[in-house]
């Protein structure tokens, strides 16, 4: 008989995201590892989604149990129509007045650390009634939204026998928006007291990257030897039926969310130089982009040559980097970018087209695609590097080396995680 482990995440289809599908993803190979998956997530109508794909839920096996809970909405004091909420919960809807300013505010002192926090008190006794009836011994939270590691923390303390593994998928007090919250300094020792707590109880930590671990541990040196890094990754079933295209035109396609923190001046500013120089390039843009950025882009570019395509399921993000010549990754500029790694990079990876990274060339990021020979990058303002680049491409002189990139598939980091439990 297989062990069982309790799942509790927010993000859970028919929510989309990197978040989603990690999880998604391990718990479709954990069987395969000696252990029974049981998912406690929200039920969807109590819900609010930065964006939703239904056709993840077609990957949910049948023998998998899932459980939600309702939850308290705190979002809809904010908007009424949920599909419409950013996934940094205020940060970057784009409203930069008066209100906007008062609706960051009252997100960063009010509703600590996150205003989901309202789907805890559901999914906490959720959990007690499973860890009782079903005898579960070991419970996973993973985040954001790090509410969620409070439902792990209250857990641990009512049970001190569960082995509790916290994943953190994301920086908590050091996310790249965070300071756009305009916390007051007790509201940032509040959080940051929450953080720790965290850190200090639970029994293994689990982060995405070198940088992650870092932050986390210079919080708090004492996990050091209790902290393991386990990647996203990509699932080769997802890329069986994709066919590899060459397209006509150059096309050098970005997939996902683009929001004012991510800086494009310079790339945008290299393909207008280039087309001086008669290079034939064309941009897709496929996912959620805010208003400013589709300005920069179309004001920059001075051409014709750039397409817009809403949010796409998962299966079309795919075709759409199979069908590209450069996949294109930025990375949002702040003092942490160093430790994100999107989650899209591993699926960039594994569809053998070359990638333009602009971010830190020390970053996580930037060492896995050195590393596999799959990318360059270049500084978000070294428009020559950036230039040279897209030309070595252009020219096919850059080929994605055939370094396998086998350890990021979804089975095999599946089977590390399995070594965690």
């Amino acid at each position: 008989m297989q062990s069982q482990v309790l799942i509790i995440t927010y993000y859970w289809p028919p929510s989309s995201g990197a978040g989603v599908q990690r999880w998604l993803k391990f718990s479709k190979f954990l069987p395969e590892n000696g252990w029974d998956p049981v998912i406690l997530t929200i039920d969807p109508e109590y819900a609010t989604y930065p964006a939703t794909d239904d056709s993840l839920c077609s990957e949910i096996s049948k023998e998998l149990k899932v459980h939600r809970t309702k939850a308290t909405d705190y979002f809809r004091f904010y908007k009424k129509d949920k599909s419409k909420i950013p996934s940094a919960g205020f940060a970057t809807d784009g409203k930069k007045n008066l209100v906007g300013k008062i609706l960051r505010f009252v997100r960063g002192n009010f509703f600590i650390p996150d205003p989901r926090r309202g789907w805890n008190k559901f999914a906490f006794k959720e959990a007690c009634r499973l860890i009782e009836t079903e005898g579960i011994k070991h419970i996973i939270t993973t985040s954001p939204p790090h509410s969620t590691q409070l439902i792990g923390l209250k857990l641990k303390k009512r049970y001190p026998e569960i082995k509790w593994i916290a994943d953190l998928r994301d920086p908590w007090t050091d996310i790249y928006y965070y300071d756009q919250f305009y916390h007051t300094r007790i509201a940032k020792s509040i959080d940051r007291h929450f953080e720790k707590e965290v850190l200090i109880n639970a029994d293994r930590i689990i982060t995405v990257g070198n940088s992650l671990r870092d932050i986390f541990t210079s919080k708090c040196p004492v996990i050091k030897d209790k902290i393991e890094i386990i990647t996203n990754g990509y699932d080769e079933d997802d890329f069986k039926n994709q066919v590899t295209v060459t397209p006509e035109i150059f096309t050098i396609s970005y997939i996902g969310t683009l929001s004012d923190a991510y800086p494009v001046s310079g790339f945008i500013n290299s393909i207008r130089n280039l087309s001086v120089k008669d290079y034939k390039i064309k941009l897709k843009f496929v996912g959620s982009l805010s208003p400013g950025q589709k300005e920069l882009i179309l004001s920059g570019t001075g051409n014709s040559a750039v397409e817009f395509i809403p949010h796409v399921d998962h299966n079309d993000a795919i075709k759409y980097m199979m069908e590209s010549s450069v996949l294109l990754l930025i990375i949002p500029n702040h003092r942490s970018n160093r430790s994100i790694i999107t989650g899209k990079l591993f699926e960039y990876l594994a569809t053998g087209k070359p990638v333009l990274c602009i971010g830190p060339g020390d970053g996580d990021a930037a060492v896995i695609l050195s590393e596999t020979m799959h990318g360059r990058c270049a500084g978000y303002t070294d428009i020559q590097k950036i230039s040279s680049i897209i030309e070595e491409y252009y020219k096919c002189n850059y080929l994605p080396n055939k370094y396998p990139v086998e350890k990021y598939s979804r089975r095999s980091l599946t089977t590390r995680l399995a070594r965690v439990f």
